[in-house]
């Protein structure tokens, strides 16, 4: 599918001038800046060297004097403290950041996480029972409870109080809760809203430790934890987010937990030291990328494949042994869960083109009865890259059909899954991603309710696949200076993402090859331009190859990378598309 290219061409000239100037940096560089809403000096180096005293008071978040007050009385009564997170990374890394920070009080402490298949997504009827029998007095929850109605007003009737850290969008109702952490909840006007539940979790922590005059560096080393949340959870890295990423990235960077260590053993970014194996040396900087890519998904595999516990186990040990042989048995879920992930999706694509239906729809509902609800998720991703159309696939469990949204650029899917809400036993999540549950007896009035949603809301620039490109340059701009700035723009993702630059009229120098299966290696130049020819890779555009070295211009969409190669450090474009024409 051919991706339109948006040039951001909006900015004013005259301060970006000035903000050239006063930085001393290329005009484009600060043409990026001006693009992010930096308009001074001053707001520059705010971005460029994030601050943790610019971090808000956690006592601004409603209800968070409430939750310390109550987590006091649970340490000095001794009271037992049952700590619940979500299965996905969220919800472990949240877990297993309280837990490490709670259990030096001494208190009878635990953590719950769900089975996503016996029990679904929040808090669960069969969690409060184990509470219960267990004799809890107080359950956190982390990542989830801001629906769970029924399950709070049953831990009320066991006279269990529970304090909801999350960040999802609330009901027009909130649960009856002894208190409720969300910065999106109405009333709470906590300055900044996109916090990834481990950031909610964080905040509490933070909150305990002004309580207790415990310095912010004793608890600066969980940045890693909400960092890996950040990322994987795909919220907005600007704000306080961009600065609590900031120093979680400085952290793994430095010195990353094992668990963390050891899940990027499995990369080729880290290799072992020959003098002592148990050290790893990293052979590039972190990235959020490779949380993305890496952490995430081995981390996610466990809640998928079998139990999120043995992820926040991984997260909290601190014994090597234990770090190898749970590391060991997340990576082999993690393979099982590829290997379903592309059967799955194959089947699905199968399935669309099967259909002569799905042509003229505007939105994607696939269904098959025996796929796997731990896939379903990453299956609904990948079909949108492929389709481009708000996606939902859907499976059965325990006889309700279970399914995983994900949507387009601009489109908010939550708001058209809520005017099918009416179909559904339950939905919730973002305005790109969801997760919802219906009855078998509904899938066809939902199929047909959600479509004709999808095609009254969304808009036409929704429906082209869209490449938003910061700036034009020439090759010759690119330089070891721009690039030493550039690399100060991160850490990158929503809201801030790695700068695409689109190039005109290059050619190859002659050094065109098809490497791996269908990716091409190259060097361009541009004919017009005094410049050296530049290193690029431009992964599954194979095909491009004869036109290529037949000497034809063409246009590149990139993002300049640095990339290290048998010792040697160079910068190289990593290019997302190639047109030989622009509209």
């Amino acid at each position: 599918m051919d991706n339109h290219w948006n040039i951001n061409k909006e900015v004013n000239k005259e301060h970006v001038s000035r903000l050239s100037e006063e930085l001393k940096i290329p005009y484009v560089l600060a043409f990026l800046l001006n693009s992010r809403g930096i308009r001074s000096y001053e707001e520059a180096m705010q971005f460029f060297q994030p601050k943790i005293g610019n971090l808000h008071d956690p006592f601004l978040m409603k209800d968070m004097d409430k939750s310390v007050e109550r987590i006091e009385k649970a340490i000095k009564n001794k009271e037992k403290v049952l700590i619940f997170g979500d299965y996905d990374v969220d919800g472990t890394s949240a877990t297993a950041l309280m837990y490490s920070f709670l259990k030096q009080f001494e208190i009878e402490l635990e953590y719950y996480i769900p089975d996503r298949y016996n029990e679904g997504y929040g808090i669960s009827d069969m969690s409060i029972e184990y509470a219960k029998e267990q004799h809890f007095s107080l359950i956190i929850s982390l990542d989830c409870g801001i629906k769970c109605h029924h399950q709070i007003e049953l831990a009320n009737q066991y006279h269990i109080d529970v304090i909801v850290c999350d960040h999802h969008l609330p009901d027009k109702t909130l649960p009856d809760a002894y208190a409720i952490l969300d910065p999106k909840r109405p009333g709470c006007n906590y300055p900044f809203k996109e916090l990834s539940g481990c950031g909610v979790g964080f905040k509490l922590v933070q909150a305990i430790a002004i309580k207790r005059n415990i310095s912010f560096n004793a608890i600066k080393q969980y940045l890693d934890l909400v960092v890996v949340s950040i990322a994987s959870d795909i919220v907005s890295i600007t704000g306080e987010n961009r600065i609590l990423a900031y120093y979680g990235l400085k952290l793994i960077n430095k010195k990353p937990r094992q668990g963390i260590e050891y899940i990027l053993s499995f990369s080729n970014i880290v290799k072992k030291e020959i003098e002592e194996e148990t050290d790893f040396m990293f052979t590039k900087n972190i990235t959020i990328n490779d949380l993305v890519f890496l952490v995430g998904p081995r981390i996610n595999a466990a809640g998928r494949m079998d139990t999120g516990r043995s992820s926040v186990h991984l997260l909290i040990s601190e014994r090597l042994e234990k770090v190898t042989q749970l590391g060991e048995i997340i990576d082999s879920h993690n393979k099982e869960r590829k290997e379903l992930d592309i059967k799955t999706t194959e089947e699905a694509i199968r399935q669309i083109k099967k259909n002569p239906q799905f042509k003229r729809r505007r939105s994607l509902v696939v269904y098959d009865a025996n796929w796997s609800k731990g896939v379903i998720g990453i299956v609904a991703s990948r079909l949108v890259e492929q389709f481009y159309k708000p996606t939902v696939v859907l499976t059965l469990f325990n006889d309700i059909i279970t399914g995983s949204a994900r949507s387009v650029k601009d489109f908010d899917i939550y708001n058209a899954l809520s005017a099918c809400s009416h179909l559904l036993e339950h939905f919730g999540g973002h305005m790109y991603a969801a997760g919802l549950s219906l009855k078998p007896s509904n899938l066809e009035a939902f199929i047909e309710t959600f479509e004709n949603t999808v095609a009254l809301t969304i808009q036409e620039q929704s429906i082209v696949p869209m490449l938003d490109i910061d700036a034009e340059i020439d090759l010759k701009d690119i330089t070891d200076i721009f690039y030493r700035i550039l690399e100060r723009f991160a850490p990158f993702g929503p809201g801030n993402m790695n700068p695409l630059f689109v190039t005109r009229n290059v050619l190859d120098a002659g050094n065109a090859r098809i490497v791996g299966s269908n990716h091409l290696k190259l060097s361009v130049f541009q004919s017009d331009k005094r410049c050296f020819p530049v290193d690029a890779i431009a992964f599954n555009f194979a095909h491009y190859y004869d036109k290529i070295i037949e000497g034809n211009p063409f246009h590149i969409c990139y993002h300049v990378e640095q990339n290290v190669w048998q010792g040697k450090t160079y910068l190289q474009l990593v290019i997302k598309d190639i047109k030989f024409q622009l509209d």
